[in-house]
This record gives structure tokens, C-alpha cells and sequence, in this order.
């Protein structure tokens, strides 16, 4: 007999990350409960998004909110996720159901994007059927950094996500 699994309403809580510089825009799926925990994205101590980052933008690893969000703002990237609300498991990203996306013209409209990376096999699938017709382009995938995703090293990781300096002109 399995067990069912309680699922909860998230609601998206965190402002997206960009300016009017911003040329590339990077979206997770929804925030993990560790991440809405520390109230940012990204956030479980074990997830490898901002080392990752770091590394493929030639910067010192960013530990606070404001060090994070002025990283990606000085190069040039965006950071927010796929969906504004979901009924989710956990982190688990494959208990998502009755998702709802976010609006991609809230950035899209004010930030010179000249691409779309997808953090995740989930989020990926998600901006494709929801967003991508608004949004006018395709996703770029890349790997999870989530913990769960341990069978890539952070090293094809770094080699991955450096697809982004095409489009910030590096």
C-alpha cells in the first residue's frame, strides 16, 4: 500500500530579480520550503545555484541576499521562477499539480532578454506549455542545482549554465 502524500498551496512570494539590463532570465520552477524559509531563491544550504553562477561568472561566491541579487543584477541576469502558484509536495517538483504561471511581460516588457534558461526538467516542461507562446522564444534547458539532482558534478554543472555568457556578451 503506498502512502499518500500531503500536498500544500504555495503561493510565490518573492519579487523577481532583474533590471533594465538584464539579457538573460533564469527560472526555477517553484520555490523549495527551504527556500521560502530564508525568503529567497535558491536558498537550501545544499543547492548549488549561486556557487554555480558564481563560478561561470568569475565572482567570489555571493552568501547574502543582497550579495546574490547584485551578482546577477551586474552581469546582466534575471532570476525568478516559472510559476506563481502550484499545489506542491515538498520540493518535490514532480507533485506538482494545478500550477499557475507567472507572468513573463513583467520582466519581458522592461528587461532586454535574449534568452530563457530553465533550471530543471520540471520547469522546463512548465514554461513550455505555459509561458513560451507569451514569451516568444524557446527555453534553453539546464541541469537542476538542487540536491536532489546529485548525479551531476558541480564541474558539468559550471560547463552547462556558461551557455549564459553567449548572451550577456562575455
Amino acid at each position: 500500500m503506498t502512502e499518500k502524500r500531503e500536498s500544500q498551496r504555495v503561493v510565490h512570494q518573492f519579487q523577481p530579480v532583474f533590471d533594465s539590463r538584464s539579457r538573460v532570465l533564469i527560472l526555477g520552477t517553484m520555490p523549495s520550503p527551504k527556500s521560502r524559509e530564508q525568503g529567497f531563491y535558491y536558498g537550501h544550504p545544499r543547492n548549488r545555484f549561486w556557487m554555480v553562477l558564481a563560478q561561470v561568472l568569475g565572482e567570489p561566491q555571493p552568501e547574502t541576499i543582497e550579495e546574490k541579487t547584485e551578482m546577477a543584477l551586474r552581469h546582466g541576469v534575471a532570476v525568478w521562477d516559472v510559476l506563481a502558484s502550484c499545489d506542491i509536495h515538498g520540493a518535490d517538483d514532480t507533485s506538482i499539480r494545478n500550477p499557475v504561471p507567472n507572468d513573463m511581460s513583467r520582466i519581458l516588457d522592461r528587461a532586454p532578454v535574449q534568452a530563457i534558461f530553465t533550471t530543471g526538467t520540471k520547469a522546463t516542461a512548465l514554461f513550455r506549455r505555459y509561458c513560451a507562446e507569451q514569451a516568444g522564444m524557446d527555453p534553453i534547458p539546464l541541469p537542476s542545482t538542487s540536491p536532489a539532482n546529485c548525479r551531476i558534478s558541480t564541474e558539468e554543472l559550471v560547463k552547462e549554465y556558461s551557455k549564459i555568457l553567449e548572451y550577456l556578451g562575455k
